[in-house]
């Protein structure tokens, strides 16, 4: 998603506003992790995810799923079902099929952007109950990441978590995946670091005879004024901060042998996968960096797929096969490389999407923006065999579609799947509201967070 000008500063400069000047400087007010560390790794899918391919229901269901997807659905035969439910995932993410077994995968049905809950008749009836802009991109994109669905946001969820989260010399959020609303921060921000290769300063000289570079030059801002010289510090400290992460991220680690295909050998080199392997890499060294709590940003693009989403003649291959093979390998090799830490139940991922897409497939082989999608949370902590949710009615132009092409209406707002996760992750009952502006709608009358996590 984009972000304006100001925005890329207070992520670029590791500040969340001026007021805020210092913060990537302050020591560590946490001690070292024991065993209440917790992790959370939110995969954002941006271009929006069609879910109803990645999710798939395997009872009487599949018909109608198969009637009104005609030119995209996946036939039974081809699916990876899942022991014990009347649900599947797409043939390419055969890899996650292990993590189902053995307790650790979670399905999330038709859950979507809301501002109050909606069905069809009170969409219709009811314009200012809708959130702004539904089906854009870039709106959608900033409803996920900064949740509020009629509004502009200027800071994210992983941000506000962040400020409610004792400070430590190196931030606890951290981004593999760039620059997002997500990681703003009214009083802080995150440490974006890249999924590949290592961080470097353009013309930095770093011999001691070398006095001029210019973040250097600038740092040292004393003759002009405090605001000046309070911005060319922190600038400069978050310069020094995000290359003294370059250790981790070259040094050898046990983890990197986890992210390899089981069916080769061959080590996985998609970006997805490498930003997984260096979240693996710094929770790894939490103890070091005094982290009890980490909250991370990964992202893999390429979703909007308008054509070509299955191949001509084939519905099991194509790019979102793709798409999600990569995925799957990538999170399976993830959960793995916890696990060998002794941390499989201590650290939770799960996907978001800019929106679903329409059930009803176009006549280039592809989807187009739609609402509702299925989402996954994977973790050694989810409640085994956990479906929640409410799978819509596949009808076109039925009860759940608004449009007539399969564009459902969702039945889990983001705050009740999202804020399950922040929870279990340790946001106090306090702070949810803080962390979910909308928490008030969310948390009344018969609605509440999901019930993800065991007891």
């Amino acid at each position: 998603m984009s972000l304006s000008r100001r925005d890329f500063i207070r992520l670029t400069a590791g500040t969340g506003a001026v007021a805020a000047f210092g913060q990537l400087g302050r020591m560590s007010a946490m001690a070292a992790p024991s065993g209440n560390f917790r992790a959370m790794v939110g995969i954002f899918l941006f271009g929006g995810n069609d879910g109803w391919n990645m999710v798939i229901p395997t009872d009487a269901r599949h018909a109608g799923y198969l009637a009104s997807r005609a030119t995209v659905g996946i036939k039974a035969a081809a699916l990876t079902p899942l022991t014990n439910a009347s649900y599947a995932l797409h043939p390419a993410m055969s890899a996650l099929r292990p993590l189902w077994d053995e307790g650790s995968l979670a399905l999330v049905l038709n859950a979507g952007t809301l501002f109050a809950p909606l069905t069809k008749a009170t969409y219709q009836s009811r314009p200012d109950l809708r959130p702004s802009n539904l089906m854009s991109h870039s709106d959608e994109q900033a409803h996920w990441q900064g949740l509020r669905p009629r509004e502009t946001s200027i800071d994210g969820f992983m941000g506000r978590i962040q400020d409610r989260t004792a400070a430590t010399a190196t931030p606890s959020l951290i981004s593999l995946g760039g620059s997002n609303l997500a990681l703003l921060g009214k009083q802080t921000s995150a440490l974006v670091l890249p999924s590949a290769g290592t961080l470097n300063r353009t013309g930095f000289d770093n011999r001691a005879s070398a006095k001029n570079d210019a973040i250097n030059a600038f740092a040292d801002g004393s003759a002009f004024g405090v605001m000046t010289d309070t911005a060319g510090r922190d600038v400069k400290s978050a310069y020094d901060l995000a290359v003294s992460s370059n250790g981790i991220l070259t040094a050898a680690s046990n983890v990197d042998s986890y992210f390899v295909n089981p069916a080769t050998g061959a080590a996985l080199n998609t970006d997805v996968a490498r930003q997984l392997m260096r979240v693996a890499r710094m929770i790894e060294v939490r103890g070091t960096l005094g982290h009890s709590r980490q909250t991370f940003f990964v992202s893999q693009g390429g979703y909007d797929n308008h054509s070509a989403e299955v191949g001509g003649g084939n519905n099991d291959t194509g790019n979102h096969a793709n798409l999600l093979g990569d995925l799957a390998l990538a999170m399976a090799a993830f959960h793995r490389a916890m696990q060998s830490l002794g941390l499989g139940e201590n650290v939770t991922a799960f996907t978001m999407s800019d929106f679903g897409r329409t059930y009803q497939g176009n006549a280039q082989n592809g989807t187009d923006h739609a609402w509702g999608s299925n989402h996954l949370v994977m973790g050694g902590n989810v409640a085994p065999g956990g479906i929640f949710g409410t799978y819509p009615d596949p009808t076109l132009n039925g009860a759940d579609d608004i449009g007539g092409q399969g564009r459902f209406v969702p039945t889990i707002a983001q705050e009740e799947y999202i804020g399950a996760i922040a929870r279990w992750h340790g946001v106090s009952n306090a702070d949810m509201p803080y962390v979910f502006p909308n928490w008030a709608t969310w948390s009344t009358g018969g609605r509440g967070p999901l019930g993800l996590f065991r007891a």
